[in-house]
């Protein structure tokens, strides 16, 4: 498995549609269990080693749920590569597009 997604039911439909395998995660129990399960935190439930996907997308909903979590394993520099996206109704408030932080670390406009 390349890729994982753990974000709102919608999401993840849409995701599998691609062929892209998820958990539906509505409150921090829900992500959190999802989360240790792809990372291999899960206990008897993680993902075996060779199973484990290589990016994990979660949505910023997800990812705000997550946030010392999340801060915790980049910090690791150990695969899943984490990836946020904004989840059905835009980007949460005070949240960066891509484009935005391209700007700011680059200093043009793309």
């Amino acid at each position: 498995m390349e890729y994982f997604t753990i974000a709102q039911r919608e999401l993840v439909l849409a995701f599998k549609l691609v062929g892209v395998d998820g958990a539906v995660a509505l409150n921090r129990k829900e992500a959190l269990d999802a989360f240790n399960r792809v990372t291999g935190h899960g206990g008897e439930n993680a993902l075996p080693v060779d199973e484990r996907p290589k990016v994990l997308i979660l949505s910023e909903d997800v990812s705000a749920m997550l946030e010392q979590e999340v801060l915790a394993w980049q910090k690791s520099a150990r695969f899943p590569l984490i990836v946020e996206i904004p989840p059905l109704n835009g980007h949460l408030q005070g949240k960066k597009s891509l484009t935005d932080s391209i700007r700011e670390a680059v200093g043009i406009s793309v």
